[in-house]
């Protein structure tokens, strides 16, 4: 009643200080109805977020199989020691108070007065556990006969950041050293054995270019889901693995981890547990696969150390890959865990000769030499200007005009017509050839076989090679077009191809004309099948295009091939496999630096049978003594191999060398 006086006596100071603080209770009220009444769900959801964490859970990665089922990538258990931090908080309270009651008694002895400061508290609690984990580590390190270290920075780091999560302590243990730990487990507060899954490729380097290799990935791209923690993870790279990553990888899981104020682990509860990826099959035959390999390793090169070279071996009558080998090879299981520094250089991953991650079949362009006689004579036999029975007498050499160098013809003088031109490999007679048909013709017809485009086998993994033409070396060498160029261009120079691209162009001449888009992956299957994930497949026989050719012209260049492997004389003989009637032609370019030759590129390019052709060979190696000599040998044992498949039953049912 007082205060209600003293405002009717109108005192002005009196009256604004009463209206101020007025003012101010109703804020406080009114923000205090905000944040109690409007923002509560909101502080409230904050809580709970602060007191959980989520972990993404990665799904279990799909197999690869090849086109009989055999497993080509699959997945192991890896059994590992896991130490759960959470469950040792009575010993680090045990730990402290030991080391506190030491510490302060050292402290006294000196000054009774003495006091540890809260950093000091904090330094020796770290300490204390640090010291607690490393015992306890020490004793798994003894139980299981293998050092395990524990740097004392990287503790502290899962301390402090991931403790809802276990710790990891040893990986990848042993049987004996499963059964050891499983014996003493008991006395080993804390400690777990944990099941992982890890990719395996029980065929090591076999077609390991084509299945490719895995990389660690805790990256999160892509996700819808904030995650405070990743759970290791690996994405494909190249290979099969990399252009199929979406559909092996599955998808990940959530789980949730309640903790306390500390940060520790008080529960965990499985929001969306994960799904497994789907399987890959292959159309190839990992028999034949590894038969090719086997064969491009033991080529007959002049030089020592591994071989260098590729094998694609490919069905014409739809464009099914059966093998693609590249030499030197690796062992994608280098890459499933972590690749060390010392595994890397054992494997000469970053050797520039050899560049064993190169997959050569693919991604690597080579001058076809000798082999691109196929196009240059389908050329002039569709544009008129090769009589296949007209013979060209050929001195030994070729000289374009007056003044320029002579080009060497390896087939020696003599008279040729189309078939012993083909046959004895004769420079001359394609040169002389070519310049009457000219660059346009000769590129329209590589234009049919496609070369110079990718095949799109594995997307962004494929080298496109080089169809050279007048406007393309106008625009990209600044130069006008020669007869010297075209020259070269008739016997394999100056253009540039893939031993897939070969193997494409070969599958057209062997199956009357229709070029195949080449096919690796027959279809994709959900591991589970209560997945809402469909099956997959991709059809055989996608024609690409027609060569448009005639019957007569197609002939004359088969009934050659034939004889370049069943006549004497043929540079091909080396390939010869009875029963099998194989085409062949060999190729040997000339590698130049300038005006110097540094090396060369041996080729096979082969059908098998002659009547009813079933498989395409391709064989090519870098620096061979030349393609008779180097590949045809290649392409016997290969052809072998397919000859023994076949009188042998297929499979019934599908083959896994490890389980899930």
């Amino acid at each position: 009643m007082l205060i209600f006086d003293q405002l009717r006596k109108n005192d002005r100071q009196l009256q604004v200080l009463a209206i101020s603080v007025l003012s101010g209770l109703g804020l406080l009220l009114l923000g205090l109805w905000y944040v109690q009444v409007l923002s509560a769900k909101r502080y409230q959801t904050s809580q709970i977020n602060q007191s959980f964490r989520t972990v993404r859970i990665p799904a279990i990665r799909g197999k690869i199989f090849d086109a009989n089922g055999v497993a080509l990538a699959e997945n192991r258990p890896c059994y590992n020691v896991n130490l759960y931090l959470d469950e040792l908080r009575p010993y680090f309270r045990s730990a402290y108070s030991n080391n506190l009651s030491w510490v302060m008694r050292q402290l006294t002895r000196t000054n009774s007065k003495a006091r540890l400061t809260h950093n000091q508290r904090i330094e020796l609690g770290k300490l204390t556990r640090y010291q607690v984990v490393s015992n306890l580590v020490y004793r798994v390190s003894s139980l299981l006969h293998q050092p395990v270290p524990l740097q004392d920075t990287k503790f502290l780091e899962h301390y402090d950041q991931r403790l809802f999560i276990p710790m990891p302590v040893l990986t990848n243990l042993n049987p004996t050293q499963i059964a050891l730990f499983a014996e003493q487990s008991a006395d080993l507060p804390g400690f777990d054995l944990e099941v992982q899954p890890v990719r395996v490729y029980p065929h090591h380097a076999a077609a390991g270019h084509l299945l490719g290799h895995l990389q660690r990935d805790d990256s999160a791209a892509d996700e819808d889901v904030f995650f405070n923690y990743r759970m290791p993870d690996f994405r494909g790279v190249v290979g099969i693995e990399g252009a199929f990553d979406e559909q092996l990888r599955g998808r990940n899981g959530v789980k949730s981890v309640l903790v306390d104020s500390l940060g520790y682990r008080q529960s965990e509860n499985v929001w969306a547990p994960a799904e497994a990826g789907q399987s890959v099959y292959l159309t190839i035959d990992i028999a034949i696969q590894q038969a090719a390999e086997k064969a491009l390793h033991s080529a007959p090169v002049p030089y020592a150390g591994p071989v260098r070279g590729a094998v694609v071996v490919m069905d014409p009558r739809n464009g099914d890959l059966i093998a693609m080998a590249s030499n030197p090879a690796y062992d994608p299981n280098d890459f499933a865990v972590r690749l060390t520094q010392e595994r890397a250089e054992a494997a000469k991953l970053d050797d520039p000769i050899l560049r064993p991650q190169i997959n050569r079949a693919m991604q690597e362009n080579y001058a076809p030499g000798s082999i691109f006689k196929i196009v240059v004579g389908l050329a002039g036999l569709e544009a008129g200007t090769l009589d296949p029975n007209e013979v060209y007498h050929s001195p030994g050499f070729y000289v374009i005009a007056r003044g320029h160098k002579p080009i060497d013809d390896l087939a020696g003088p003599g008279d040729f017509n189309f078939r012993r031109a083909l046959v004895k490999s004769s420079n001359s007679y394609f040169i002389h050839e070519g310049l009457k048909l000219g660059v346009d013709r000769i590129a329209e017809m590589g234009k049919r076989f496609h070369f110079g485009e990718r095949t799109g086998i594995l997307p962004r993994q494929e080298a496109p090679g080089i169809l050279p033409t007048r406007e393309w070396r106008e625009k990209n060498l600044g130069g006008a077009w020669f007869d010297g160029n075209t020259a070269n261009l008739s016997i394999g120079q100056e253009i540039d191809v893939t031993p897939l691209q070969v193997a494409v162009m070969i599958s057209a001449v062997a199956n009357g004309g229709t070029v195949y888009w080449p096919r690796l992956v027959a279809r994709t299957e959900p591991q589970d099948p209560f997945s809402a994930d469909q099956a997959v497949k991709f059809p055989a026989g996608r024609v690409h295009g027609e060569l448009g050719i005639s019957k007569n012209s197609l002939n004359a260049v088969r009934g050659a091939m034939l004889a370049d492997v069943e006549d004497a004389e043929g540079t091909g003989t080396r390939a010869f496999v009875p029963g099998m009637r194989i085409c062949a032609k060999t190729g040997t370019a000339q590698i130049q630096q300038g005006r110097k030759t540094i090396g060369h590129t041996t080729w096979i390019a082969s059908f098998a049978p002659f009547d009813n052709a079933r498989y395409v060979v391709v064989v090519m190696i870098e620096d061979g003594t030349s393609g008779g000599a180097t590949s045809a040998p290649v392409a016997q044992q290969v052809y072998l191999a397919l000859q023994k498949r076949e009188s042998q039953p297929k499979p019934t049912k599908p083959e896994s060398l490890v389980k899930n």
